[in-house]
């Protein structure tokens, strides 16, 4: 396709949804423009250097924006093929099937989805195949239900964490292991380095969105991405109905692109300051907005950081490999939902020093030497006033805490669980609102469009040729890392943009996988 001729489909952004939305659709027949406001990620040294990615944060965006009280802050954000998924851990996971339903929490609501589990399970299975995913059936006491196995076995753990796995499963806890988006020998090329989690790949093992999805759509000849290409605004017609052009900004330069269909798959975050600048008198408080709820609902989970600290060092390398789901829906003694606890990929002294720059160096040293590192991570619950707004030009992100009381009751279970296992000292650290992986909610969809922006096909109700496909259109959170649940829905709202837009219903029939 040539770069300049209109595409059949615009999309905007090259990360877990906008890729594979990309992907599906050349696999449909049609033709593609991508765009992509970052580069490519070189493949360097400093890809692997905790002081170049935490202490110089040298892949951070260079953004400010602004907090609830208008005070500037510095998002930790990613412009780049592939997304944010260049620097997530690789967990791909599954929501639970009653996360899917209204779900009461301690603080109040998770509200049910348009659409079912089983709605969506079919393109799970894809998502997984795409994505490379290993996992491991029959352990996770929350486990929904699955038509196939995973693809590929469930990553194994270094001698050190099965030891303490062992010592979990003796108190009747269930470690499984991590579901995770890995290209692991014999198949691939993974060295099992300490420098998964957080890191981009300096060898390309990671299966994320540039290797599954991104790399495989070009290939295809049907799709050209623009890089260094910034969606500012959505243009529309003059009755408002449908999208007509984006504008977008290159160099400098401002131009309009145009396509039949548009989909927006830049982040919660981005997508909806892209709609909210997109305001016109069809469309007074911004595209897709005639409900009032683009940029409102922003979730992003409750996250803790925990080290347990051993008396004896911890030789571990690889350490993101484990997974415990026990308290995900509750127990006897907290009847609510409480969340997920994952180990992290091994915390080194350096990224130690950007998170606590007061602390000696040796002393930061000592503790990572003998610590065995995790995530916790509850479900937030979505609140109107959490919202993403423009102040001025600039993003604005309005957040306050909540669910927290359930992120207590399962940040003290971990903490017990790791001095029951041998290990007597435990560290936290509440991640702040900067740290915004995960985030989700600002465009939410639904089957009421005075409740959402979107209908259960993400197609806005506003504009018939405008669909948002990352987290924006989730309404709740859940408590597992979000991304194989975009990709899930981005391979089922492709499918249903080719069969009702453009009158394909065969071609690329569920099922058929593209690997690179």
């Amino acid at each position: 396709m040539n770069a300049i001729s209109r595409p059949d489909v615009i999309v905007v952004g090259s990360g877990v949804g906008g890729g594979t939305t990309a992907l599906r659709l050349a696999g449909h027949g049609l033709s593609v423009l991508m765009l992509e406001r970052g580069d490519y990620l070189p493949k360097e040294a400093d890809n692997w250097s905790p002081q170049a990615v935490y202490i110089d944060r040298k892949y951070t965006a260079r953004e400010t924006w602004l907090d609830g009280d208008d005070r500037p802050f510095h998002p930790s954000v990613f412009y780049n093929v592939g997304g944010a998924t260049k620097f997530f851990g690789c967990t791909m996971i599954r929501f639970r099937e009653r996360d899917f339903g209204d779900l009461e929490h301690h603080d109040g609501l998770s509200p049910a989805w348009p659409i079912s589990y089983s709605d969506l399970e079919p393109w799970y299975d894809e998502a997984e195949r795409l994505f490379h995913t290993m996992g491991t059936e029959g352990i996770d006491p929350t486990e929904a239900t699955r038509a196939n196995p995973f693809p590929y076995p469930g990553v194994r753990s270094d001698p050190p964490m099965e030891v303490l796995c062992a010592r979990l499963r003796g108190q009747g806890l269930h470690p499984f292991p991590q579901q995770a988006a890995i290209h692991m020998p014999p198949r691939g090329n993974c060295v099992r380095c300490g420098t998964c989690d957080g890191y981009p790949c300096k060898i390309g093992a990671k299966a994320d969105a540039e290797r599954s999805v991104v790399a495989p759509a070009l290939a295809s000849g049907r799709v050209t991405l623009r890089t260094g290409t910034v969606a500012r605004r959505v243009l529309l017609s003059p009755d408002g109905g449908e999208v007509t052009g984006i504008e977008v900004e290159q160099g400098g330069h401002l131009e309009v692109l145009t396509a039949g269909i548009y989909v927006l798959a830049a982040s919660a975050i981005n997508s909806a300051a892209i709609l909210l600048r997109s305001a016109t008198d069809q469309a007074p408080q911004g595209a897709a907005n005639s409900s009032d709820v683009v940029g409102r609902h922003y979730m992003a989970h409750n996250n803790t950081a925990m080290m347990a600290i051993s008396a004896r060092r911890n030789p571990t390398v690889f350490q993101k490999t484990v997974t415990i789901n026990d308290f995900y829906f509750g127990d006897d003694d907290f009847r609510y939902p409480m969340g997920c606890i994952m180990s992290l990929g091994k915390l080194k002294p350096g990224m130690m020093t950007a998170a606590n720059p007061l602390v000696p160096k040796l002393v930061n040293r000592m503790l990572s030497d003998r610590s065995y590192d995790w995530w916790i991570m509850s479900e937030d619950l979505p609140d109107a006033r959490n919202r993403v707004s423009i102040s001025g030009g600039t993003i604005k992100m309005d957040v306050r805490r909540n669910n927290l009381r359930a992120h207590t009751e399962l940040t003290r279970r971990a903490a017990r669980a790791m001095l029951r296992a041998g290990l007597p000292l435990t560290l936290t650290k509440l991640m702040p609102v900067a740290t915004t992986s995960h985030q989700c909610g600002t465009v939410r969809f639904g089957s009421d469009p005075a409740k959402a922006a979107l209908d259960p096909y993400c197609r806005a109700f506003d504009h018939k040729n405008l669909f948002v496909v990352d987290a924006s259109f989730f309404p709740s959170s859940a408590a597992v890392n979000p991304a194989l649940t975009i990709a899930a829905q981005a391979l089922r709202v492709s499918d249903h943009i080719a069969a009702t837009d453009f009158g394909i219903a065969t071609a690329n029939p569920l099922g058929k996988t593209h690997h690179v």
